[in-house]
């Protein structure tokens, strides 16, 4: 018979978290894990079949913080707003859970690839756009990818406490380069 599991699978994940907003990615081990629960490492292996499948649900837990910010952007009045001062929000919050989910190695084919690879919420948030915005699915897609890199460099600042904005120049910056663009799509410009 097994033994019993001294831990959840919720409590190890939570504990886990913990570590990677304290230490980043890299402190979580299953040393640090034990520790960080008062324990060996070795009731983790009781519940999870090693640190990778610990990793994969931290991302996960990583990704339901984030969710939760993505949420209360979309429920704004600008959504597409909401999302990018949320996104910066979460940088500034949760800067190492950023960086784990938007700042760590991966491969991506091709630029217009990048949001959908890296943000569970695209199809949500481009919606969003191509409502507000009344643009169809190509201008939408052009414009979140353009306001995508802009805010990401705003929150990578912020994540690695590089500068310090206030809600209303982060405000003020994305209202200026999200009309910009868009008034050069309605031109023809912005192809």
């Amino acid at each position: 018979m097994p033994p019993k599991a001294k831990f959840t699978r919720t409590q190890i994940v939570d504990a886990a978290l913990d570590i990677v907003r304290e230490c980043g990615i890299e402190g979580l081990t299953a040393r640090s894990l034990g520790k960080h629960l008062g324990s060996s490492s070795c009731p983790i292996f009781t519940v999870f079949s090693g640190m990778e499948e610990v990793y994969g649900e931290t991302v996960k837990a990583a990704k339901a913080v984030y969710g939760q910010y993505i949420s209360r952007g979309l429920a704004q009045n600008i959504p597409f707003k909401g999302v990018g001062m949320q996104y910066i929000l979460f940088a500034k919050n949760e800067p190492r859970l950023f960086q784990l989910l938007f700042m760590s190695e991966k491969t991506v084919d091709g630029v217009g690839n990048l949001i959908p690879a890296i943000d569970d919420n695209y199809a949500l948030i481009l919606q969003s756009v191509r409502d507000l915005y009344a643009l169809d699915y190509a201008s939408a897609k052009r414009l979140y990818l353009h306001m995508c890199i802009y805010t990401h460099g705003i929150a990578a600042f912020c994540a690695q406490n590089v500068c310090i904005f206030t809600e209303e120049e982060i405000s003020g910056l994305i209202t200026e380069v999200c009309m910009s663009i868009l008034k050069q799509m309605k031109s023809g410009e912005c192809k």
